[in-house]
């Protein structure tokens, strides 16, 4: 979940550097830093605070350098200390950073001591920097490329010789890493989006690549060592997505882009058909016997939702596993089983993991759910489905969140018509009911100062409950964990029933019980539930649709949707319970964009 930047111009490239990390903060800032070649020396700055300190650092030395390789640090192996930030150097030879794990970095240290090798840090990056040194003779791009077929595990890498200016080597496998190609200066990246503003013409590395870029141009040799062209692309990746605008946070911001993004999802679509998901036959959605959604953290909640979607219209079995879990278990695949991969990045590690376990089972039908058109999960489905969120920064996903369910409730729909369960009257109307969705986004942001008020209180406790039922379940999951992530509010979610069957025993008047009421067919069992936390002493919090039927009385606090959205309410739901979470944190001072021990894109298992 590291940041990457490299470069060799002819320019002064550090200003480019920290630019590039900045862009990249919300992928780690347990620490950052930089390495540049300078009058035949590698010289290094390190912060365990952020880009900006690390910027004030590079001022303050006066550092300039036409080479260099810079990272934003989400530790793994090692505390989030100034010793295991990265740039890591060997023996002053050679500078190296990483986004990744290494597994075997046991094995591989103790052959390197034998070697001669002392070690300064507790991270497995320092494996890799004295491997390449050992294995160096006057030319990186060899030492890299010996040095790869070594490691086992995940990593992108930027390195730098002493000996070689103007040049940095870049290898992946199972972490993204990208190049950037200008006129007369070559970059690499984790993301091309830290480069906007410096070059729009992206090359993106294979796995198991290893590049060299240089002055002139860059050179890539694929996993077996061969030479390999790598189609350099036209990526508008510009720097004003990065920005903040009137907003305080990228957070607030992205939930308020929401009505934007849903609408820019929905774009041009006039009908729902296999097309949407690039299957212009239908043939492969058709056939289809069964669905498996594989995702990880708030997709897979996305995922719950899904599952609920697709039994009740298309009348199709599917099943929702959390991809970290789903390589690890005897499965009992299927060849006509819909293998769906659900990512806000594409490159979440664990789930990439997960589709080539069920492509490696035999499961060759494939979709991609994704925000990131160039990533690696949209390169490797079949099929796939393009959510046009735009850039989210903030760790804590929102828009990213409601624009897949966009996505898979356009899946249901499809999987439903190619089954001939959707008659035209439906799907019409669902259709009307999805292009109507942005107003009603924007009607319910307009509840934040209700919420505002809630978060005050929220923002004393310590603990909280969420309770959904049926297709709101998955809801009340997410209202917790938006809690937990950016409040640092222990905050569990249960289904409503399942109250009686232990959760009950935790609430008291000191722990505030969130529930997600709409007015469906679960609504008066999901009152018996409340009736139970209240006759306990608990505190309700209730978010009900406009015509539920729920009073606010003492220990009842409500708040009303401006309307019943049907199948469709997962989605405005969730939204007030993201403003809850948001407005909690910024009550509580907690550091809102970046939170502690998390960041955005999840590239190592």
């Amino acid at each position: 979940m590291c940041g990457i930047v490299g470069s060799a111009a002819k320019r002064d490239i550090l200003p480019v550097l920290v630019e590039g990390l900045r862009r990249l903060e919300y992928r780690g800032y347990d620490s950052c830093g930089v390495a540049a070649l300078m009058g035949g020396r590698l010289e290094r700055v390190r912060s365990t605070s952020r880009v900006s300190d690390l910027s004030r650092q590079i001022a303050k030395k006066h550092l300039a350098a036409q080479t260099g390789i810079a990272h934003t640090r989400w530790a793994t192996h090692g505390a989030p200390v100034t010793h295991n930030a990265h740039p890591i150097f060997s023996r002053g030879e050679v500078a190296l950073v990483h986004n990744g794990i290494i597994e075997n970095h046991d094995e591989l240290r103790a052959a390197l001591k034998a070697k001669g090798y002392a070690f300064e840090t507790q991270t497995d990056t320092e494996v890799i920097a004295h491997l390449v040194h050992s294995l160096y003779a006057g030319n990186l791009l060899d030492a890299v490329r010996r040095a790869v077929k070594h490691l086992a595990g995940a990593y992108a890498i930027a390195v730098v010789a002493r000996r070689e200016p103007h040049r940095v080597v870049g290898a992946r496998a199972g972490s993204p890493l990208v190049v950037g190609v200008g006129k007369n200066e070559n970059f690499l990246a984790s993301d091309a989006l830290a480069l906007a503003g410096t070059t729009d013409r992206i090359a993106y590395l294979e796995e198991g690549d290893v590049a060299e870029i240089s002055l002139d141009g860059f050179r890539v040799l694929d996993a077996a060592g061969r030479e390999a062209k790598r189609a350099v692309k036209i990526v508008q990746a510009t720097g004003q997505a990065a920005e903040l605008g009137p907003y305080r946070h990228y957070m607030q911001k992205e939930i308020f882009e929401q009505p934007r993004a849903v609408a820019d999802t929905l774009e041009g679509i006039e009908g729902v058909s296999a097309a949407l998901f690039r299957d212009p036959k239908g043939n492969s959605l058709r056939q289809a016997k069964s669905v498996l959604i594989l995702a990880c953290g708030t997709s897979y909640y996305s995922g719950l939702v899904a599952k609920h979607w697709i039994e009740s219209l298309a009348r199709l079995p599917a099943q929702v596993e959390i991809a970290s879990e789903y390589r690890y278990r005897e499965s009992i695949p299927s060849p006509d089983t819909l293998v769906v991969v659900v990512s806000q990045s594409g490159e979440t590690a664990d789930t990439l993991a997960a589709l080539k376990h069920a492509r490696a089972q035999g499961q060759k039908r494939t979709l991609a759910v994704c925000n990131v058109a160039s990533s690696a999960m949209m390169r490797e489905t079949r099929l796939k489905f393009l959510t046009h969120a735009g850039v989210e920064i903030g760790v804590a996903s929102t828009k990213a969140f409601t624009t897949q369910l966009v996505a898979l409730f356009l899946l249901a729909l499809t999987l439903a018509k190619l089954r001939r369960k959707l008659s035209a009257a439906k799907e019409k109307k669902h259709l009307r009911s999805l292009r109507h969705l942005p107003k009603a986004i924007a009607a319910v942001l307009a509840l934040e100062p209700q919420l505002i008020s809630w978060a005050e209180k929220f923002a004393k406790k310590e603990h909280a409950l969420f309770l959904g039922r049926g297709l709101h379940y998955p809801i009340a999951l997410e209202g917790a964990l938006k809690l937990k992530e950016i409040s640092y509010i222990h905050a569990e979610a249960y289904p409503a029933g399942e109250l009686k069957h232990g959760p009950l025993a935790l609430v008291t008047s000191a722990m505030p019980v969130v529930t997600v009421a709409p007015n469906d067919a679960l609504l008066e069992k999901l009152k018996s539930n409340m009736q139970e936390v209240r006759a306990r002493g608990g505190e309700l919090y209730v978010l009900a649709d406009a015509d539920s039927r729920i009073a606010a009385s003492e220990g009842v606090n409500v708040i009303r949707l401006p309307e019943n959205y049907g199948l469709l309410s997962p989605i405005l739901h969730v939204v007030p319970l993201q403003l809850l979470a948001y407005h909690t944190a910024l009550a509580r001072g907690t550091d809102v964009d970046k939170p502690r021990n998390l960041a955005k894109s999840v590239t190592v298992e």
